[in-house]
């Protein structure tokens, strides 16, 4: 599947080299923090880094995704569009401050959820809407979106995904990848966003002001939408919560005590700014605005 990938990553790096793309922040002697995960949603990838390829070894990782998955910074820095690979088709480069690159190649470059290659390496399509080649984004920011540009035309929508210590050759970032904090869901810097959130009820603790959901579905405001996701998340009970049984009735915070683990339930979060704790799904985090429970 990835059998063609390591020229891609070789023919940019050296474009880049001969272009003047960005190629990291050499001397760095900052260390690479924790990263995030680069693609969010239900992913599957391996140890594929130095695997044998047609043109030499593999340098990267390849995250397999569904088409137009939300691709995200791993760590602050600065971004760089570059269109003018036929191997890579559609990639950015990522400088992190710690002066770590990362390379994200074969975005997305159809404009339905067919192979039509109708789309362009622009933002909107390729890169996050509204992003600009040059601008410096957050961990966690929406940067790209997953596709099959390139020389995987065709033949699985993938992140090709390559780590670059001072920008200097490729290392494996497997342990990087399995090390990394997966984002709930993500969304452009100071947006206002809510969720639905649609699982199995763990837990309610009226006292402590906190319930446990594992969602299994979740559908935001911006338009996102994931299924199977399995993660368990603790949201912030409030005095403007409101709690509906499976017949309509109204329930009081406290009768959530009893009800039974594994409840199907349904979930509304207060609209709230975009944090990286939210995007994270950190306890208490994001805040239940109404709750709706199913026999």
């Amino acid at each position: 599947m990835a059998a063609r990938f390591a020229r891609s990553a070789l023919v940019a790096t050296l474009a880049a080299l001969s272009l003047g793309a960005p190629l990291g922040l050499a001397g760095s002697s900052q260390a690479m923090p924790r990263l995030v995960f680069p693609v969010v949603g239900t992913v599957t990838y391996t140890n594929d880094f130095g695997a044998p390829r047609g043109q030499g070894a593999h340098e990267g990782n390849d995250i397999m995704a569904t088409k137009k998955s939300l691709a995200v910074a791993v760590e602050a820095g600065t971004v760089k569009f570059w269109t003018s690979s036929a191997n890579a088709g559609c990639m950015l480069y990522l400088d992190g401050d710690s002066g770590t690159q990362y390379l994200y190649i074969h975005l997305n470059n159809d404009r339905t959820m067919r192979n039509d290659n109708s789309g362009k390496c622009v933002p909107g399509t390729a890169y996050a809407k509204g992003l600009s080649s040059g601008a410096r984004v957050q961990a966690g920011q929406p940067i790209g979106y997953v596709g099959d540009s390139g020389d995987a035309n065709g033949i699985a929508s993938h992140l090709h995904f390559e780590l670059h210590p001072d920008g200097g050759c490729a290392v494996s970032p497997y342990r990087y990848l399995k090390s990394a904090r997966k984002l709930l869901f993500a969304a452009r810097p100071g947006a206002k966003v809510s969720l639905r959130l649609r699982g199995t009820l763990v837990a309610a603790d009226s006292a402590a002001g906190t319930l446990t959901l594992q969602v299994t579905d979740l559908r935001a405001s911006t338009g996102l939408r994931l299924k199977k996701i399995s993660r368990s998340v603790v949201l912030a009970l409030t005095e403007e919560s409101s709690y509906v049984d499976s017949e309509g009735n109204i329930l009081e915070a406290s009768n959530l005590d009893s009800l039974s683990a594994k409840a199907t339930i349904e979930i509304d979060t207060v609209p709230a700014e975009v944090t990286l704790d939210a995007e994270l799904g950190k306890a208490s985090a994001l805040a239940v605005s109404a709750a709706r429970l199913y026999s």
